[in-house]
């Protein structure tokens, strides 16, 4: 009795690890690849609970996620002569867990995902020495930089295919440029360079500015003398008119009266001479001047 509930109790305890063994879950961000020997015999691409043969099969699951990984960071020469320290990063995602698990298997590694990883970077660091190669460092530092990523992008998807062109079950979404700079020896002569260009362009706008003030002040000047002309000649234009005006009416008045007018006159030369009590000296012949100091009536009659 003891030895049939024995057995009976291993072969429940058999049993349930033979039904543990044949059950497996897939999540929704991964895929399975069920293996039999070492041998990939399906796949699983939807999430769900699935089973296989207990013990013989195995399973391994992969991330169908965008993954994200930093490219080792390399010197580049660029087509103007300048080496660069490049540090890049590259989105990726596998997109055929079979073809990539064939691809990528190794007896020697612990994990595909590593090696799909190493070679991605070597792919990546290849495109970026010969695209960056055909561009000069300003472009690769502002000017051009989307084309050049979706130019190594492009080459790195190429680069992956299998012999044969089969595709190596991975995509790469996108490739960018974290870091590019100089190497510290020689940041400072650039540096130098850099300011000497500049150092000459600031002086180039300088001259080119004091140019342009001069040309501008000239025409300043000649339009000044232009206008100080103008209204020079309406000035002496409206005098001359005032004059002739102020002629005609004293013309006019004097033909009405030409003795008040000759005594008026003689008045406003006599307020004029002796404001200051001066003592003046006159010839007998200027002594008409004085015609009317000391007139009589007879005289006037």
């Amino acid at each position: 009795m003891n030895n049939k509930l024995s057995l009976a109790f291993a072969a429940l305890v058999v049993a349930m690890l033979g039904l543990a063994n044949a059950l497996y879950t897939v999540d929704q961000t991964q895929s399975a690849i069920i293996l039999q020997f070492g041998e990939p015999v399906g796949v699983r691409l939807e999430p769900g609970l699935y089973a296989k043969l207990p013990f013989i099969q195995n399973v391994i699951r992969l991330d169908n996620r965008l993954m994200e990984y930093d490219v080792a960071t390399t010197i580049i020469y660029t087509k103007d002569k300048k080496n660069m320290v490049v540090d890049a990063y590259v989105r990726w995602r596998i997109v055929d867990p079979l073809l990539f698990y064939k691809r990528f298997k190794s007896d020697n590694s612990y994990s595909i995902i590593e090696d799909a990883k190493r070679r991605l970077g070597d792919v990546i660091i290849g495109e970026l020495k010969s695209e960056l190669g055909l561009h000069i460092m300003s472009d690769v530092i502002s000017q051009s930089r989307d084309t050049i990523m979706e130019s190594v992008t492009g080459g790195s998807n190429r680069k992956l295919l299998a012999e044969g062109g089969e595709s190596s079950g991975l995509a790469v979404v996108d490739t960018r440029i974290k870091r590019a700079d100089l190497p510290p020896e020689n940041q400072r002569s650039v540096y130098e360079r850099m300011k000497a260009e500049r150092d000459q362009q600031a002086t180039k706008y300088r001259s080119e500015g004091q140019m342009r003030g001069q040309k501008i002040r000239a025409d300043a000047d000649r339009q000044k003398e232009v206008i100080l002309a103008e209204a020079q000649r309406t000035s002496q234009e409206i005098q001359g008119e005032a004059d002739a005006k102020a002629a005609a009416i004293y013309a006019e008045a004097f033909s009405l009266a030409p003795e008040f007018y000759a005594f008026t006159r003689s008045l406003e030369s006599y307020q004029a001479a002796f404001r200051n009590r001066s003592t003046l000296v006159l010839s007998p012949e200027a002594m008409d001047y004085l015609k009317y100091f000391g007139r009589n009536t007879e005289a006037a009659k």
